[in-house]
This record gives structure tokens, C-alpha cells and sequence, in this order.
């Protein structure tokens, strides 16, 4: 049967890239699973990950800022502890080819991602996150978090919380819609794979809801295998 391992990250925290490299070395799994889609992954390999004026056209101008600022705020705040933003994903990469796992990229396509924010964005989110980034940056208020570890749960859970009050539209594309996919993909990964041993490693917001939508996806599986088979005449299924 099976196995499915998550490790929940922070995309700047030295911790995680130890944490990952450790577990992956130490349990050899057969699949390493990551939070990338083919074209991040590419450009995490190449070093290549700067925000394109010429991406406008393709994501929206919304899509294309948020991307801008936040690869912006990665960078500034992987600076201060040392770590460039995505380092434990690329970890994970290597540390999989060191124990001849497969590596399988189970994110959403971030250009599919951008568009979905540039349309479902609206004024009051862009309001907020204007109010919020003073309050952060002018007047040094918010929560305080140790950039060089992984977040707490119930910190986690609370920022989450946050991000669903007051971008709702943010919330939906970046967190509940990825969730799915990744989950559907898990599911997908473990069902055609039965002996496998499969580490996910997925940034510390999305490890809760995915652990529950890949038990409810792969149950979902096994009833559709079920009933394919009790649709199958008699003499088919002896044979």
C-alpha cells in the first residue's frame, strides 16, 4: 500500500532546506512530490526567476504585480537569513536524484494562476494589501515571525484565517484551488503507484487541507475502480 509523507515548509527558512535534505536522505522515498509547475522548476534550475515586463500580456497586469511584489518580498526577506527564495524545493530535487526517486511536479501552471488572480482580484483586496504593507513596513506592526524556522500550526492557521477575511479572492486562487489540484495530483500519484513511498513537500499553509482532500480524492478513486468493475460483464472479470 501506499505511503504518503507531507513536509510542510517555509519558502525562506534554512530549517526547511535541512529538514528536507534529512528526511529524503534518511527515508528514500520512491516519489519526491513538489510544490512547482514545469516552468518555476525550470526557472528554479537556471536561477532565472525574475518578473518579466513582457508577462503582462500573458497573466494581467494584477497577476503580473502580485507576482512582481511578491518575488520581490521573497527576495528581501530570504536576504536576512540567507536563503534564496524556493531553496528547499530545489533541495528537494537534488537530494531525490541523490536517492533515485522520481520527482514529480504537482503544482498548478503559475501562469494559470496569475490570469485566475488578475480576474478575481477586486479593489478592496488591492485596498487592503495597500494598508496592510504600510502597516508593516512604515509602522512595523503585524505579527513578528522567526524568518529561519517554520511557522507554528496555530500561527499558521491564524495567518491563513487572515487571508480569508481579507482576501477572500487571494484565498480561493493561491491556497483553496492549488490545494485541489496538488491534492488531485497526490491522489493520482498514489493510486498508480500502490507500493510506492511518496514525500510531498508543499509550503506549511497548504499541508493541513491537502492531507484532507487526498484521503477524500483517493477514496473517490477507489469507488470509481469498484464500480468499473461492477460494470464489467461476469465473464470479463473471471477472465
Amino acid at each position: 500500500m501506499a505511503k504518503l509523507s507531507i513536509i510542510g515548509t517555509s519558502h525562506i527558512s534554512p530549517e526547511s532546506v535541512k529538514q528536507v535534505e534529512t528526511k529524503i536522505l534518511e527515508k528514500k522515498p520512491t516519489i519526491v512530490a513538489i510544490e512547482l509547475d514545469r516552468g518555476r522548476f525550470a526557472a528554479l534550475l537556471s536561477d532565472k526567476r525574475r518578473v518579466r515586463i513582457s508577462d503582462i500580456r500573458h497573466i494581467g497586469v494584477k497577476g503580473w504585480l502580485f507576482a512582481m511584489i511578491g518575488a520581490w518580498a521573497e527576495r528581501s526577506l530570504g536576504a536576512k537569513v540567507g536563503v534564496s527564495p524556493g531553496a528547499e524545493m530545489l533541495t528537494a530535487a537534488k537530494a531525490a536524484q541523490q536517492v533515485n526517486a522520481k520527482i514529480a511536479l504537482i503544482d498548478q501552471d503559475i501562469s494559470v494562476t496569475l490570469k485566475r488572480l488578475s480576474k478575481t482580484i477586486t479593489w478592496k483586496e488591492k485596498w487592503n494589501f495597500l494598508v496592510d504593507a504600510i502597516k508593516g513596513v512604515v509602522f512595523r506592526q503585524g505579527v513578528k515571525i522567526d524568518l529561519a524556522k517554520v511557522p507554528p500550526k496555530e500561527l499558521i492557521k491564524k495567518l491563513v484565517r487572515d487571508v480569508k477575511k481579507r482576501y477572500p479572492s487571494i484565498y480561493q486562487v493561491l491556497i483553496v484551488e492549488r490545494n485541489e489540484i496538488m491534492s488531485k495530483r497526490l491522489a493520482h500519484l498514489l493510486h498508480t503507484n500502490p507500493d510506492s513511498y511518496i514525500i510531498a513537500v508543499l509550503g506549511a499553509g497548504h499541508e493541513e487541507e491537502v492531507r484532507e482532500f487526498v484521503k477524500k480524492y483517493i477514496k473517490q478513486l477507489k469507488q470509481n475502480d469498484t464500480e468499473k468493475r461492477d460494470e464489467l460483464p461476469k465473464h470479463s472479470q473471471q477472465t
